[in-house]
């Protein structure tokens, strides 16, 4: 077996036991250098972040994380921005002894990855943005939660509006817009606008919605994007693209996508929490 295989896993969300069955895989565990790509949403809602979020970071340079709605939720509860609500799992995090370290941690991760002609982020890509754009964008991301005043940024994520992007935008806006798509986004409209209100189950959209993936002329068609944040979607290997959230902490499942052939290795979660899009 190749040293060089890749396998994409998809929303963790504090489930590590679950995280360790499927590492121990045996399909999985026969190549030790293996690299690991997630799609974002390590922790929250399942019962074990801090121990997810620990063995993650223990894979060292084999894992690359690319950071989802959850992830950015811990750092703006980190930040003092925002409050956890009675559903979250952050607690152990926030008050763990290495919690400095955990919180540097995330926040040096990327939002979008590209290689292998396959971009991984955690929930879309906006139709007019080829992969270089969406690199750019995501570095502009990465840069604001890397500074010294990485809390204060931070101030200005959350928020439905604006739903389409302008070159013009600035400041917190701008980069409401490039969370907001990278990390939250499930259907536009034709023009490509994301909507936010509508919390249908695949194939009961409104008139005029469709995935993102599914607006026409999308600029990254000609790569294979990589997902995760849609559990109701589910498991989807199509061309263009990979949706790997399979509802892990819903009771589901977790699932590791091969790059190379796209073999597909799956472990059931014992978590059952309620079915909520998160």
């Amino acid at each position: 077996m190749s040293s060089t295989d890749i396998w994409m896993i998809g929303d963790v969300q504090g489930c590590c036991a679950s995280l360790d069955a499927l590492l121990n895989h045996p399909e999985i565990a026969a190549n030790p250098d293996a690299r690991f790509w997630f799609a974002g949403d390590l922790i929250n809602r399942g019962p074990q972040s801090l121990q997810a979020l620990r063995r993650i970071i223990g894979l060292g340079e084999r894992a690359v994380s690319v950071l989802g709605n959850h992830d950015l939720h811990l750092l703006a509860a980190a930040a003092g921005v925002r409050k956890p609500s009675k559903n979250d799992t952050l607690d152990e995090i926030l008050q763990a002894p290495d919690r400095d370290a955990l919180i540097d941690w995330l926040r040096f991760r990327p939002l979008a990855h590209f290689e292998h002609g396959h971009l991984m982020v955690h929930a879309g890509v906006l139709a007019k943005w080829d992969v270089a754009k969406t690199l750019s964008l995501a570095g502009e991301v990465q840069e604001a939660l890397r500074g010294a005043n990485w809390q204060k940024r931070l101030q200005k994520m959350y928020g439905n509006e604006p739903v389409a992007w302008n070159d013009e935008f600035k400041g917190g806006k701008r980069l409401r817009v490039i969370i907001n798509a990278l990390t939250r986004m499930r259907l536009c409209n034709a023009r490509g606008h994301m909507d936010f209100s509508a919390k249908h189950a695949p194939g009961e959209w409104p008139d005029g919605l469709m995935p993102w993936f599914d607006v026409p002329r999308r600029a990254t068609r000609e790569v294979t994007v990589v997902f995760g944040h849609w559990s109701t979607l589910g498991l989807q290997l199509r061309p263009d693209v990979i949706c790997l959230d399979t509802g892990c902490v819903w009771g589901g499942t977790l699932t590791a996508v091969r790059l190379r052939d796209r073999q597909v290795v799956q472990v059931q979660c014992e978590a059952a929490l309620a079915p909520e899009e998160g």
